[in-house]
């Protein structure tokens, strides 16, 4: 194994190197003509986080044969704006702003429902349930779990640098420029469902008797059938958004 090629990771790329070796040249030697992904994952580095490749100056794609004396810079997607649009390796497409979670943050995905954003979790998914979902709904998946990101199936998606749930939340809405996205109230925090507005007469045996009473305005969720009002539990709901945006 005498061939070796020299990488560089820009911006939040390093958060996935050890301290020591952030913000450097790294050497990497291989055997063969590896694609330049298998060099970067092999490095610690998923590629859904990657946006940028230029091999010896040049824009190449995930499935570039490395070379030996390659020089390697890897960018990630908060870079994307400083090179022309087709040196992205995903030109003009955006990430899906729908998720599925990994079994570690389902308080992330109520609270991203709250806000309205299409979450999909459970706690019992496996990786290859994550995998085979974001593939087939087109879904960015959300995770704690380097290794996951790196499934070769997965084409977008973010590691969560934080394990609290603000600090996440926060993490998620810049990363995919959601500022403007958000619906609050318009899905179910409990199964992901969309909600809509149905006469009180259509819900009234769902209802305690108090809220029959004193409330008039209702909605229900189109998966489950939950029933939503605007009583205490709304106004602490709205406080909480307030804070998090």
């Amino acid at each position: 194994m005498d061939n070796s090629a020299t990488f560089t990771f820009y911006g939040s790329l390093n958060d996935f190197l050890p301290r020591a070796k952030r913000e450097m040249q790294l050497l990497y030697r291989f055997a063969g003509a590896p694609a330049v992904k298998d060099a970067i994952e092999a490095l610690g580095v998923p590629h859904p986080e990657v946006a940028v490749i230029l091999i010896n100056e040049k824009p190449v794609g995930f499935y570039h044969s490395l070379q030996p004396g390659d020089t390697v810079a890897v960018y990630p997607a908060g870079w994307r704006e400083f090179f022309p649009a087709d040196f992205s390796l995903r030109s003009g497409e955006a990430a899906p702003e729908k998720f599925v979670l990994d079994v570690h943050l389902g308080r992330l995905a109520r609270a991203l429902r709250m806000l309205g954003f299409d979450s999909c979790y459970r706690n019992d998914y496996t990786d290859q349930d994550i995998a085979h979902i974001a593939q087939s709904e087109n879904r960015t998946v959300l995770t704690r779990d380097v290794g996951l990101l790196k499934q070769k199936s997965i084409q977008w998606g973010y590691w969560l640098r934080s394990q609290h749930l603000e600090a996440q939340l926060q993490e998620v809405i810049t990363y995919f420029n959601l500022q403007d996205r958000l619906q609050p109230f318009s899905r179910c925090i409990a199964c992901n469902g969309t909600i809509t507005e149905v006469p009180k007469e259509s819900v009234i045996a769902q209802l305690p008797p108090k809220t029959r009473l004193y409330f008039h305005e209702f909605y229900q969720c189109t998966g489950c059938n939950r029933v939503y009002w605007k009583g205490s539990h709304y106004d602490r709901m709205q406080r909480i958004i307030e804070h998090w945006i």
